[in-house]
């Protein structure tokens, strides 16, 4: 099997990278960063990101493996005191794999130098502007639902529900749901100006349109890679038919992942 190690960089996640590189190649496994079957990140959840992108072109043929030399991620199911073991299952037990959905954004343009972008991103895309609130007309499945005024939306998938979303105050989907989520960030809502005020849910065959009602220059997101545009004539969101493939070799449920981040208490030494 051919695999990939990205590493956050550090000099605790160098060395495990160098460490698992060197037993992987011990037991007959190809070191392959072109065209791996496994992309192992060893570091946190931005590591992950990172490795993400750089194979998203391959994600029919590419599974991720995250190891956290930090505090528990989500993408990161073994610690750095795991290696060992870790190794020996890469390199004796057949992977499990599971499959999350994606969000796919394409960003279309008013001037002929450039029609259209697509990307991916495994957690959210956020829009703001450089100056100023946004104002969007909004479209679900052709059809008008509002117009939105203030500084952003926030367009996640059901694995990034419990990133920049969950602190905006969207909903936690589990990553098995096919959708995307729409939260808003810091909407007007006034005697003038109105929009839902809350998460919207939308699922695989809906596809939401935002078309700006100004010429402003926007500030998009794509997971931690920022960009900025102008021209934009429109932004569109919806489930990707790719989807990111994830290894399992043990059982490692979602909301045990929600509870241990979010609610379990952390022990402080005095």
């Amino acid at each position: 099997m051919k695999f990939a190690i990205v590493s956050r960089g550090d000099e605790r996640s160098d060395k495990i990278k160098a460490k698992m590189k060197q037993y992987l190649i011990d037991f007959d496994l190809l070191y392959d960063t072109e065209t791996p079957e496994l992309v192992i990140s060893v570091g946190g959840d931005g590591t992950f990101l990172e490795a993400f992108r750089r194979y998203v072109d391959k994600l029919d043929t590419t599974a991720f493996l995250g190891v956290h030399t930090g505090h528990l991620g989500f993408y990161t199911d073994w610690t750095s005191d795991e290696i060992e073991k870790l190794v020996i299952e890469i390199a004796k037990t057949p992977f499990h794999v599971v499959e999350y959905p994606l969000l796919e954004v394409i960003i279309r343009f008013s001037n002929d130098e450039k029609k259209s972008l697509r990307s991916l991103a495994l957690n959210e895309t956020t829009i703001k502007t450089v100056e100023g609130s946004v104002v969007f007309d909004v479209q679900i499945r052709g059809e008008h639902f509002e117009t939105f005024r203030g500084d952003g939306l926030c367009i996640s998938t059901p694995s990034g529900s419990t990133a920049y979303n969950k602190a905006l105050g969207g909903g936690i989907i589990h990553p098995s749901l096919e959708s995307i989520q729409i939260t808003e960030i810091a909407s007007i809502n006034n005697r003038v100006f109105r929009t839902i005020g809350s998460p919207l849910i939308l699922p695989k065959h809906h596809t939401c349109l935002l078309r700006p009602l100004r010429k402003d220059s926007f500030i998009i997101a794509f997971d931690h890679i920022t960009r900025s545009f102008t021209n934009v004539k429109s932004i569109q969101c919806r489930v990707a038919k790719e989807r990111v493939r994830f290894v399992r070799y043990r059982p490692f449920p979602f909301w045990n992942r929600v509870r241990d981040s979010f609610v379990t208490e952390v022990k402080r030494d005095e």
